[in-house]
């Protein structure tokens, strides 16, 4: 049996680095449907005339494979002639063994998006689009911050330097002032001054300051220091310039700020790589997928093989990971599932379930645009306890309650 068309025109993009395969195919009224093949290459003049032409015969549906990155430019020429592209999986489209070419990549495309079988991957608008460029930015600076931290500690540790065995935290404010003080040239006992709140004992902290920094040892440190200090100063930028971007969606970002584990920065990531729109996925289920956190479907003969979660927007997952491990250190119902869990399916299993608990409630939240509301929380008993001591105080002031003798 032949697929049947629902489409009168589609256009099907096999898209590359240097150049795109294109193939319209254009039903004809009591006729054999035409079928249209030209090729472009990516530069900027060719992208325009590629949009052209493609808007020139009208299309009902524009499909491309979502190829790394190289699909960004097209889609965003296509928007520019009104034409919104669908961006799919290469996995659902596989071709037939023995025919592969790009431009049959392309007809093949193209035939199967006439036919109504293809379903595009959501694409956000174009203004949270562009901000993605600045929140997988600031993931990946967050990540070198991380490692540049790491390689000072281990330059410090080279010179018989063992701070990190008495302190929790080596870039806390007093662990980081003293090992400034060393590398300044300062002497453990200098450093020692800087201990402020510390709660390791003095003589076991002065005795973890005492190495032998050479100069090379000293050299190195400066520069990562240094670049420690640009890093955080460009995450602070990145931060300042996303939180203005969102400044015309505080509304929905106020709502996600009342699930616990999450603060200003995880929302705004979060919404950047979603959307506000929940209607663009349906369903809190078909947005778990699409972030991979959901548990994976592989049943045969009646017995489950795998639980395997499936791969998805990495961003959203490691955002959902981090919202996970601080919402079970809360007074919620995170915290009791994930405790529930976790004996069963261990730590990692059960920060994944979290974070897809947190990613439905998202879901829920943004499309019924209402704050979050726990129900194992007493939130009126919660309400008494922080403003008991001021009713108190208020009762007495006026007389209705006796004041203590």
């Amino acid at each position: 049996m032949d697929i049947q068309p629902i489409f009168r025109c589609a256009v099907g993009m096999d898209v590359h680095l240097a150049i795109i395969h294109v193939c319209v195919i254009l039903q004809i009224p009591d006729g054999e449907p035409q079928v249209h093949r030209r090729q472009f290459s990516t530069f900027q003049r060719d992208l325009r005339a590629m949009a052209e032409w493609i808007a020139g015969f009208s299309p009902e549906t524009v499909v491309m494979e979502s190829t790394g990155i190289y699909w960004k430019s097209p889609y965003a020429y296509l928007e520019k002639v009104g034409l919104r592209a669908l961006v799919v999986n290469a996995q659902h489209v596989k071709k037939v063994p023995g025919r592969k070419t790009d431009t049959s990549d392309a007809e093949w495309l193209a035939m199967l998006a006439r036919a109504g079988l293809l379903r595009g991957s959501f694409i956000p608008p174009e203004d949270i689009r562009t901000l993605r460029q600045i929140s997988r930015y600031h993931h990946r600076t967050t990540a070198m911050l991380a490692a540049e931290k790491n390689r000072l500690v281990r330059v410090l540790s080279d010179a018989g330097i063992r701070i990190t065995a008495v302190v929790s935290d080596a870039h806390g404010v007093a662990a980081r002032a003293m090992i400034d003080c060393l590398l300044d040239g300062g002497t453990p006992e200098q450093a020692l001054a800087y201990a402020g709140r510390l709660k390791a004992p003095r003589e076991e902290l002065l005795a973890s300051l005492q190495g032998e920094l050479s100069e090379d040892h000293r050299f190195v440190a400066a520069m990562i220091r240094r670049h420690i200090t640009t890093l955080e100063s460009q995450l602070a930028d990145l931060e300042h310039r996303l939180f203005n971007a969102l400044k015309p969606h505080e509304a929905a970002l106020q709502l996600l700020l009342t699930i616990p584990g999450i603060d200003r920065l995880a929302a705004a990531k979060l919404v950047v790589e979603i959307g506000f729109d929940m209607s663009a996925f349906g369903t809190a289920g078909r947005l778990a997928k699409w972030a991979g956190v959901c548990p994976g479907n592989d049943e045969s003969a009646g017995k489950r093989r795998s639980g395997k979660t499936t791969p998805g927007n990495r961003y959203v997952r490691t955002v959902l990971c981090e919202i996970a491990w601080a919402a079970i250190r809360t007074t919620s119902q995170f915290k009791s599932r994930y405790h529930s869990l976790v004996i069963r399916r261990g730590t990692k299993k059960a920060i994944i379930a979290i974070g897809h608990h947190v990613l439905k409630t998202v879901f829920v939240l943004l499309s019924r645009q209402v704050p979050y509301h726990d129900s194992t929380v007493d939130y009126e008993a919660l309400r008494v306890q922080r403003n008991a001591p001021r009713w108190i105080r208020e009762l007495k002031k006026f007389g209705y309650l006796p004041k203590a003798a």
